[in-house]
């Protein structure tokens, strides 16, 4: 299951352990096809939250997003890692791994 982020509690969900978050847009079309991915992630035991971008305006301001489908990566709440672009699942995954090790 995604867990859907917000101004409110994205400071809390974030601060402890690896956290994978995405900024998405619902006028998107690539953050559209980009959905069933992260689901199919989250089920396999990845931690992804996601942050609908229109409705959080200091959380893209906060993290300077400037395109979408946005992944960024925190370990215990500091930012390590971020990249653009739709990606499939194997781009996602080397992706996340390339900042873990």
């Amino acid at each position: 299951m995604l867990k859907e982020l917000n101004e409110k509690n994205f400071d809390e969900e974030t601060k402890n352990g690896i956290k994978f978050a995405v900024f998405t847009a619902p006028w998107c079309n690539f953050c559209q096809h980009q959905k069933p991915i992260l689901k199919e992630l989250s089920n396999e035991n990845i931690w992804v939250g996601e942050i609908n971008a229109d409705l959080n305006p200091k959380l893209v301001q906060r993290f300077n997003i400037t395109g979408y489908p946005a992944f960024l990566l925190f370990k215990e709440g500091n930012l390590i890692g971020n990249f653009y672009g739709y990606k499939s699942k194997y781009e996602l995954l080397n992706n996340l791994l390339s900042f873990l090790n």
